[in-house]
């Protein structure tokens, strides 16, 4: 691993001062602090999947909604205190693929790792720029066909916005995630009073929550397991600040406390949305279509206007597409200096101090994802590859214990990641239930992370 010029910075943490001796670049610039830090993770975790999966989730469980998102919630939770032991004992950026290059030394395992989590993010952002482009055309009423090049022009120039928010620095990156933050937070209590009100006025049926429906020939256990494979996408994003290590102030000292905090809150948000959307539409309607929220908002308050909805969902998704986006950028740039990819990947812009060639390569591949990316697979297929991720994490946990860091950090008791990657290897499994279709995507992409990872090894060969 390259070295820093280093200090020693709060709690004996090295603070990164000047450039890297062995690529000659300039730090990433530290500005976040617990307040903006908090609102990067809500931001992060709120989005896309509850907004479009509360009906899915319902077509698998009937009434229940709310029990996979409280399972989900439980499962995330184990996982992210292994993050916290690994982030504060290891405050660089790169997440999951330093922590298990860190643990195993097998380059192939943690260019995959890499490749996976990227994958991930950038199939996230992708599509949350697809459904930008169809909020947009909905809002406006442009009448563009689904899948036409119009709308897929106005999903390229969003990514590209994305691209110079991203490239202009991590602050300003992170001011816009604090408004769209505020945004899609509103907008789901909204529909959290919205149901308040209507079971105060004896609207809807709140007795919904407790019914439990399952398909026929299936058990009630692998109902909730196969709906919580697919509610897990709601609850991801903790994960991704940790590739912000870099960037935050003090990380060692406020990470525990500031992700405990907005996972927990997140994790009550679903559970209220969950439980007023079935209050109010019933489980069979609420799982039609890809709007579920907008169904529960007209049956709860006809008067409110839903075109404001519509607008607020397409900020939501907006936000998830910045912050996936960011990630993916400083995951590649984590791994350059890591020497796990091509050392160019960690090329920094010495005035803005972002790094500029990671943003660029991970702009091209999401323009590229924009034209096939599928709105209804994307949910299980990416929390099947983040599960996945999740397992490996929560095993090199346990391995590094034997790796002292020089400073005190956040410690996990040993049964939180013992049963975390149990917990998450399940949710990989067939025996959750799981969709077929979302391991033939995942197959897909991971073929296409080891084709990568062999060109890149055998121009590695030629030039040693």
């Amino acid at each position: 691993m390259s070295t820093s010029s280093e200090a020693t910075g709060p709690s004996g943490v090295p603070a990164v001062t000047g450039p890297d001796r062995t690529t000659g670049q300039p730090p990433l610039k530290r500005v976040l602090g617990p307040g903006l830090l908090l609102l990067f993770i809500v931001g992060d975790i709120l989005g896309t999947g509850i907004y479009a999966l509360t009906g899915k989730v319902a077509g698998e469980v009937g009434g229940a909604v709310w029990l996979p998102f409280l399972v989900a919630f439980a499962v995330a939770l184990l996982t992210a205190g292994s993050y916290l032991e690994l982030v504060t004992k290891y405050p660089r950026a790169g997440g999951a693929a330093v922590y298990t290059h860190r643990a195993f030394r097998v380059h192939f395992l943690t260019f995959l790792v890499t490749f996976t989590v990227m994958a991930s993010g950038l199939t996230s952002a992708s599509s949350a720029a697809i459904a930008f482009a169809g909020n947009l055309n909905e809002a406006f009423g442009l009448d563009m066909a689904s899948g036409t090049w119009p709308l897929i022009g106005i999903a390229l120039l969003f990514m590209t916005a994305l691209a110079v928010v991203n490239l202009r620095g991590v602050a300003e990156s992170v001011r816009l995630n604090v408004v769209l933050t505020c945004v899609e937070l509103s907008g789901l209590l909204i529909i959290i009073a919205i149901g308040a009100w209507a079971i105060s006025q004896g609207q809807g049926d709140f007795s919904r929550a407790g019914q439990l429906t399952v398909g026929e020939g299936q058990s009630p256990f692998r109902a909730v397991t196969a709906a919580t494979a697919l509610a897990f996408f709601a609850l991801v994003g903790f994960e991704d600040s940790v590739n912000m290590a870099e960037e935050t102030r003090n990380p060692v000292k406020i990470f525990p406390r500031v992700m405990l905090i907005g996972l927990t809150l997140t994790g009550v948000v679903y559970i209220l949305v969950a439980i007023a959307s079935v209050t109010l539409v019933s489980p069979e309607d609420l799982g039609e279509g890809e709007t579920p929220l907008l169904k529960v908002v007209a049956a709860g308050a006809p008067a409110f206007p839903v075109w404001v909805f519509a607008f607020i969902t397409m900020f939501a998704v907006a936000n998830s597409a910045l912050i996936n986006m960011l990630m993916a950028s400083r995951l590649l740039y984590g791994m350059a200096h890591e020497q796990v990819l091509p050392p160019v990947l960690g090329r920094v812009l010495r005035e803005r101090r972002t790094p500029w060639v990671a943003i660029l390569f991970t702009t091209v591949i999401a323009f590229g994802l924009i034209a096939f990316a599928d709105l209804a697979t994307l949910g299980g297929t990416t929390s099947l590859l983040l599960l996945a991720v999740f397992t490996v994490t929560n095993v090199a946990v346990l391995v590094l214990r034997r790796d002292t860091a020089g400073h005190r950090h956040f410690r996990v008791p040993t049964v939180i990641p013992v049963l975390g990657a149990v917990c998450c290897a399940f949710l990989v499994s067939p025996l959750s239930g799981r969709a077929s279709e979302d391991y033939r995507v995942a197959g897909v992409l991971l073929v296409v992370g080891v084709g990568l990872w062999a060109v890149y090894w055998v121009v590695r060969r030629a030039l040693d």
